[in-house]
């Protein structure tokens, strides 16, 4: 077993693009392949890792739906965000061509991510689970028609070649990760600072519009607002929310206690420095 004091945990196979997060932002840790997301959580949660680091967002497929419904669950605190580039590139056996292949294997974001460069190539797209385990099933296969999208990591881990690089559409292409732990953690006020927190209101008039006022009087940017319905008659509106600032500084904590007057429940899920990423650093 790894030692948990150095451990950092992802979903997916080894070769992930969450396996990259882990290594550029714990350089030395021990990182620990989960197969789902409820075991990369329950990693950290029963100690065998230190931390989970676990994609929330791509700026163009979205959000990772399975984390969200997770979060509001968990005791996990985020105390870190990354942003990391994705560069999807096209993988096959030895000997393959771009004449060759017929299919193409990959995680349902990556193969949106591609989804022109898919279609310009006249390939079938197959989903699977992740892209680094898809890229293993087309090592596994050693077949001359398959090829998987993922990433140079996962070409040098199984041992395929790259016919094309770079097959995502847009060059923009990148996935926010929050690194995850048991225990909090506040950074200081100085500096830029990220507070993500989780809010539900009655599914009633204005009911959104009283609970974030606070927000918009206090000067207090709202970087990131999603919402989800739930109830057996989808009655409560639930959100997932991110500002800019630290739950002590006072405009802060002026808006936050406004938006607990109008909610029916807050949890703040972390509160933790900005990845210069953010600024264009």
């Amino acid at each position: 077993m790894p030692d948990k004091n150095r451990t950092i945990a992802f979903q997916g196979a080894p070769g992930a693009f969450s396996e990259i997060a882990c290594r550029s932002m714990f350089p030395g840790y021990t990182t620990l392949p989960c197969p789902l997301f409820e075991d990369l959580f329950s990693a950290v949660e029963k100690g065998a890792a230190s931390f989970g680091m676990c994609p929330l967002e791509n700026s163009v497929a979205g959000r990772v739906a399975d984390v969200h419904h997770l979060l509001p669950k968990s005791d996990l605190f985020i105390i870190g965000e990354y942003f990391l580039r994705i560069e999807q590139h096209l993988l096959a056996p030895k000997g393959a061509t771009l004449d060759s292949i017929q299919e193409v294997h990959s995680h349902v974001h990556a193969l949106g991510q591609c989804r022109e460069n898919i279609r310009k190539l006249g390939l079938t797209p197959v989903v699977h689970a992740d892209t680094a385990g898809a890229a293993a099933d087309v090592a596994k296969w050693n077949d001359r028609t398959k090829a998987a999208i993922a990433s140079e990591l996962a070409a040098e881990t199984y041992g395929l070649e790259i016919l094309k690089r770079n097959m995502e559409d847009a060059d923009h292409n990148t996935t926010r990760f929050v690194v995850l732990s048991k225990e909090r953690t506040l950074p200081a006020a100085e500096g830029k600072v990220i507070t993500s927190l989780l809010f539900s209101t009655k599914s009633v008039p204005a009911a959104l519009y009283k609970a974030i006022g606070g927000f918009a009087t206090n000067s207090v940017n709202i970087t990131k607002l999603e919402s989800y319905t739930s109830g057996k008659y989808f009655e409560i509106a639930q959100f997932y929310m991110d500002i800019e600032g630290h739950p002590s500084e006072p405009a802060v904590a002026r808006a936050l206690e406004e938006l607990s007057s109008f909610s029916k429940e807050v949890k703040v899920l972390g509160v933790y420095p900005a990845d210069p990423f953010r600024y264009g650093k």
